[in-house]
């Protein structure tokens, strides 16, 4: 940028670089095609941000410079819908599909029949918003509400990059009429690797996790300060523009959707049957897991805008249009009781006991409740109708109460005072959510905590599962950690499921266990806020359990990555002597401690990413191997990765990394980089 401009050579250069980013954004959120690297672009911004300060008398509300400003507001202003923001209708399975195809034939003509066709768009699991653009400057975001009044949210949509600011209005001058004013409606979302970034924050802060990427997304939107809006990566799909600008079908408006400059989901298919949309939606389906947001079904529109409009509606919902849901993500279903479980921590967890509902195939008899402040802010009651959702391997949670089928013979629900297993006082932590038993060696505490220290990423004991654990603790064989180390085969044969062999089995499997890597150690002993990715920055900072034992708190809080709240959680654990003397005792039992081997640190400051199957390792073993050479291990793809090791059959992390340009690598050149 020259040093000294005039005030009409600064204003032609503000207008070229606010026409250069928007086309940048253009191919990055629209077309999926980046032509620059997010340096470059990083560095266009940053002229911009110069020049407007130069000359702020050129600063308009489109401006890239303009996404993120203004003072916190006190509350949302309600905004009234031209149109209202409508429900759709659903259904469950291909019968109920073609029930529905069947009924809107009733309404057409014979004719009309044979242009049926129809237009498929993935359901996105996300907030619901109404973008307003006046002379193509976004003027107004407004949620949904309740579909006739919603809350301005101007403020916090601008903040999100996929939204543009100014519409590519002059993409439609030659084809359609250009009102003063066009409405874009689509949803607001936060995709899977940017939820669990978020929830890492929070849990560093010792503050509240988010349910699910929906209830994180609506959250951040819902900010009053448009700063931590921003601070959220939220991202946004159109799936419809209300104002009519003379196209005829629905697929059309999505081709201009793309012209304007706004993004629509790229999965997004023109059927000419039902029979391609049930084909789209099984290939949606089966991709489900891979993709790298949530969705919960796939819409059917009427194609032809004509025959959409002569459907008219039924209730709150259009007949041209039905949402095909997929399988048992929610289910409605009574709570008949609220139980209390205590976890290898001591944290009381409220557990809803539910009248039996399949969900996904499932049949699911208990949901968790979280914590105390999470049943005061659904207002469950013991008896309430609910809504239980499951979303993959996830454990079902009540997301909402049906309060409208209570008939006040529901009753209330009070954390216990005492630990329902012990009998000990409860306590609530000073800045937490939570509760917990106060007695450390509480039979509920003890055997969670058994579970954990033999699993797979602790000692890994083949064959020494919870249902064994608990028949070795019902028979007194055991009563804490060390006695597992101390097990001799004649105490086992004795015992039902267990023959000469499998005792034999047993015992092998504890003896190999005795020898353990230093980072499975540190995980295994079940500090708090202490998790697998912890452990390994700990076993490779300290090189042993007596260094880690003797780190100061200051040392502790100074390691990336830790946070004071872990800090203090590693320090308290080991100035507790009880603790030390447990260490003691496994290594009297004859417990080896492996040390992670001294290697060059030649991977030091570089963050790996694993994505599908290697032929030569597991993912930990691959990321073992970037620890031990210094390098960091994400979960998350963002520009500070340095690499993706790309395996077979990779999933969405890959097409993240292309798309925001991190360098990909395969199995065979991450060896390469490895290699002593």
């Amino acid at each position: 940028m020259p040093e000294k401009l005039s005030k009409e050579e600064a204003k032609k250069r503000i207008e070229r670089l606010k026409k250069e980013i928007e086309h940048h954004d253009y191919l990055y959120y629209v077309l999926d095609k980046p032509e620059i690297s997010d340096a470059a672009y990083d560095s266009l911004k940053r002229e911009l941000i110069e020049l407007e300060k130069q000359f702020p008398e050129f600063v308009t509300s489109d401006s890239p410079t303009q996404r993120v400003g203004g003072k916190p507001l006190e509350k949302f202003k309600k905004v009234v819908h031209k149109k209202p923001m409508l429900t759709l209708n659903d259904v469950a399975d291909e019968k109920e599909l073609k029930e529905w195809e069947e009924k809107i034939k009733r309404l057409l003509s014979p004719s009309e029949i044979k242009k049926l066709d129809y237009f498929a768009e993935l359901k996105m699991d996300g907030l619901a918003m109404s973008l307003i653009y006046r002379d193509g400057i976004l003027f107004k975001g407004a949620t949904r509400g309740n579909g006739y009044i919603g809350e301005d949210v101007t403020q916090n949509i601008k903040t999100i990059g996929a939204i543009p600011l100014r519409l590519r209005l002059e993409n439609l001058s030659k084809r359609y009429k250009i009102p003063k004013e066009i409405e874009i409606r689509g949803e607001v979302f936060m995709s899977k690797n940017a939820f669990d970034k978020l929830n890492e924050e929070q849990r560093k802060k010792g503050e509240s996790l988010f349910a699910n990427p929906r209830n994180a997304a609506a959250g951040s939107v819902r900010q009053l300060d448009p700063k931590v809006t921003a601070s959220r990566d939220l991202s946004f799909y159109a799936y419809q523009i209300i104002t009519n600008l003379g196209f005829k079908t629905h697929q059309e408006s999505h081709q201009v959707l793309r012209l304007l400059g706004v993004p629509d989901n790229p999965y997004n298919r023109y059927c000419k049957n039902l029979e391609e949309v049930i084909k789209f939606y099984q290939h949606i389906q089966s991709i489900r897991k891979k993709l790298p947001y949530e969705i919960d079904g796939v819409v059917i529109n009427v194609n032809d805008n004509r025959l959409f409009e002569k459907l008219g509606f039924v209730g709150r919902a259009p007949r041209g249009a039905i949402a095909f849901k997929f399988p048992g993500i929610e289910a409605t279903t009574k709570i008949n009781n609220i139980v209390v479980q205590v976890g290898r921590t001591g944290k009381l967890t409220p557990v809803a006991i539910l009248e039996p509902v399949k969900i996904g195939g499932t049949t699911i008899s208990r949901a968790t409740l979280h914590n105390a402040d999470e049943i005061k802010k659904l207002g469950v009651k013991i008896g309430d109708a609910v809504i239980v959702k499951r979303a993959g391997d996830v454990i079902p949670e009540v997301v909402k109460v049906i309060f409208s089928l209570r008939d006040g013979n529901e009753k209330e629900f009070k954390m216990p005072k005492i630990c329902p297993y012990c009998g000990s006082k409860v306590v609530k932590k000073r800045g937490e959510v939570d509760y917990y038993c106060s007695n450390p060696k509480c039979f509920a505490i003890r055997k969670r905590y058994l579970y954990h220290f033999v699993s797979k990423k602790a000692f890994d004991i083949e064959g020494l599962g919870p249902k064994i654990i608990d028949q070795l603790l019902d028979e007194g064989l055991i009563r804490d950690a060390t006695d597992i180390f101390k097990i001799k085969k004649g105490d086992l044969v004795s015992l039902e499921r267990f023959a000469e062999k499998s005792s034999q089995n047993l015992i092998d499997a504890i003896e190999k266990a005795k020898e353990i890597p230093l980072a499975r150690f540190i995980y295994a002993l079940g500090i708090r806020h202490v998790g697998e990715e912890t452990a390994n920055i700990l076993a490779i900072r300290f090189g042993s359990i007596e260094n880690l034992g003797k780190a100061t708190l200051e040392e502790l809080k100074k390691i990336p990555d830790i946070g004071e709240i872990v800090a203090e959680s590693i320090y308290k654990w080991f100035k507790d002597k009880a603790n030390l003397n447990f260490i003691k005792e496994l290594l009297e039992a004859g417990v080896k401690i492996i040390p992670p081997k001294k290697i060059k640190m030649k991977l030091k400051g570089k963050t790996f990413i694993f994505t599908g199957a290697l032929k030569s390792m597991t993912r930990d073993e691959a990321s073992e191997k970037v620890r031990l050479l210094g390098g960091d291990v994400s979960s998350s793809v963002s520009k500070n990765t340095d690499y993706v090791v790309v395996g077979e059959n990779p999933g969405s992390k890959y097409e993240k990394a292309k798309k925001i340009g991190v360098k990909t690598i395969d199995e065979k050149e991450f060896l390469k980089l490895i290699e002593e």
